[in-house]
């Protein structure tokens, strides 16, 4: 199925597998769930949540320190 992926100013239509969850979709373009918030059709999700055709899906850095 596909999907737009957004990252910063890059945009991009890509191909995934069904059932796939955020998770997986982070793992499969190596970033660590750990340094990104994520929005699905511009509502932020949690790892788990499920990607489905069509959606958009934004993968924002997030900046942190002291």
């Amino acid at each position: 199925m596909q999907i737009k992926l957004v990252i910063g100013e890059r945009e991009e239509l890509i191909e995934i597998n069904e059932n796939n969850t955020i998770k997986d979709l982070l793992n499969d373009i190596d970033i660590a769930s750990e340094t990104v918030v994520v929005k699905k059709n511009n509502c932020i999700v949690i790892d788990e949540e499920l990607v489905e055709e069509g959606d958009l899906i934004e993968v924002i850095q997030v900046i942190y320190g002291g």
